[in-house]
């Protein structure tokens, strides 16, 4: 295992229109962290997309465990800790294409000051920016909408990839994508969950690809295990997935998509999407 050591952050700024006095100098968790990688594939390409970053203790705690630790007090260190280690690592590991890291809007005091750590781990070991997304979920709770749209637009200023997670688990997706819309959105499990079988979530899905083609956003399906399930969201526009039918997520280490994958989710021809709708 590749020893992960708590990076070392620049202070967050003090002043009194900063809102980051309460978090100068904290710790993140009790206990070091690192990262597992999930594929994210292009099928339409048969091609990698990227990885996301899913944070980890290094004794193999699962996010939920670490998330549960989270208080006003460590949020901002444990949302930096995070972005240096998954920046830090994926190099390491030699990541070449895009890298989506999950970050906490609540955590995000400043968007200008508060992106500097990553700014210095991406320029330090060599990182391209423009291959860096960031994710915020849509079933966290936001508790100012003007400020994520804030934050979200200083990452787009800085060339960063914008994506909103989890759409469809809340109840606060629409609002969100009429407030900003992100270069991507990442549709839940929960739509995407035997779609090929699911009449009502397939003309949920189908409306909401048509919304984002509207706004220019793109589509990730997350969650997919089954071919059927990949096919049927490609015959509705979507070509970009992640999922255990590719890969579950690698702990410290970047999983290849087997070739049998591949060649069980080739896009259809037309006269068999035609035969598989009637």
């Amino acid at each position: 295992m590749l020893a992960r050591m708590t990076p070392i952050l620049p202070e967050a700024p003090s002043g009194p229109a900063s809102g980051c006095r309460d978090c100068r100098n904290r710790e993140p968790l009790g206990r070091p962290m690192t990262m597992a990688f999930q594929p994210i594939v292009d099928v339409a390409e048969a091609r990698l997309f990227g990885y996301e970053a899913l944070v980890r203790g290094c004794s193999g705690e699962s996010a939920g465990e670490l998330l549960a630790e989270l208080t006003d007090e460590n949020r901002y260190a444990f949302d930096q800790t995070c972005r240096v280690t998954a920046i830090e690592l994926a190099s390491e590991l030699g990541v070449d294409s895009m890298l989506s890291i999950n970050f906490l809007p609540n955590a995000v005091y400043r968007p200008e000051t508060c992106i500097r750590a990553t700014l210095e781990a991406a320029r330090a070991k060599g990182f391209p920016r423009e291959r860096l997304m960031f994710e915020v979920t849509e079933s966290e709770e936001v508790r100012d909408r003007q400020h994520l749209k804030n934050i979200f637009t200083e990452y787009k200023r800085q060339g960063f990839t914008t994506a909103i997670d989890d759409f469809g688990a809340g109840h606060s997706g629409l609002n969100l994508l009429a407030d900003f819309q992100p270069d991507l959105v990442k549709l839940d499990m929960a739509l995407t969950r035997d779609v090929d079988r699911d009449r009502v979530r397939r003309a949920i899905v189908s409306g909401i690809v048509r919304l984002c083609e509207e706004l220019s956003i793109r589509i990730i399906a997350e969650g997919i295990e089954t071919a059927g399930e990949c096919l049927a969201l490609q015959d509705e526009g979507i070509t970009l997935f992640q999922g255990y039918l590719f890969a579950r997520p690698g702990f410290e280490s970047l999983p290849s998509v087997p070739a049998s994958v591949w060649d069980s989710v080739k896009p259809r021809r037309a006269s068999d999407r035609r035969r598989q709708r009637s």
